[in-house]
């Protein structure tokens, strides 16, 4: 076969698989006023029409998001903590580290705060908080270690005091 012949059985081949998938229901033009708008809607219409599964009710539907403002003991670290630069806040982790600081009684010496948030409610248990201390010599060299100390115990009765502060006042 030469090129030109080649080539023109691969356009014609070409045509023919087009044709075959727009017959087939691949391609199928739909009116979108007609579509279900809703994501329980789109899944029982996919149901009905062969294209997905139902698991009925294995699956726990409820989910418990809260926005960073409604959060009571998400709002009182931030305000106890507003003292010192942030390096990471994330909601959604759960997370906030501060950037080192030091103030200035010890040179070279600097602390860095982690809070975990474990659970949404206001316990002694709901948040974790880790205190980094970095101490460093005249030729800069620095030794980080995690400390044991009365500030995350302190910081943990402020924090969990100022959240039931505000989770009272949010109900009256």
């Amino acid at each position: 076969m030469t090129k030109f012949k080649k080539n023109i059985f691969l356009l014609i081949s070409l045509l023919f698989l087009v044709g075959l998938l727009n017959n087939c229901g691949l391609y199928k033009p739909t009116d979108m006023r007609k579509q279900p708008t809703q994501a329980p809607d789109k899944a029982r219409q996919n149901i009905r029409e062969g294209r997905g599964i139902s698991l009925g009710n294995l699956v726990n539907k409820k989910t418990s998001y809260e926005f960073n403002t409604s959060n009571p003991l998400w709002r009182a670290s931030l305000e106890i903590l507003d003292f010192l630069p942030l390096n990471t806040v994330d909601y959604s982790g759960g997370l906030i580290i501060t950037d080192w600081y030091s103030d200035n009684q010890k040179e070279n010496e600097y602390i860095k705060i982690t809070v975990r948030f474990l659970n949404n409610e206001i316990r002694t248990d709901s948040i974790k908080i880790i205190v980094h201390q970095k101490i460093c010599n005249k030729e800069n060299n620095c030794s980080i270690k995690i400390i044991k100390s009365n500030l995350s115990d302190e910081l943990n009765k402020s924090i969990l005091k100022s959240a039931a502060i505000l989770e009272k006042n949010s109900k009256k």
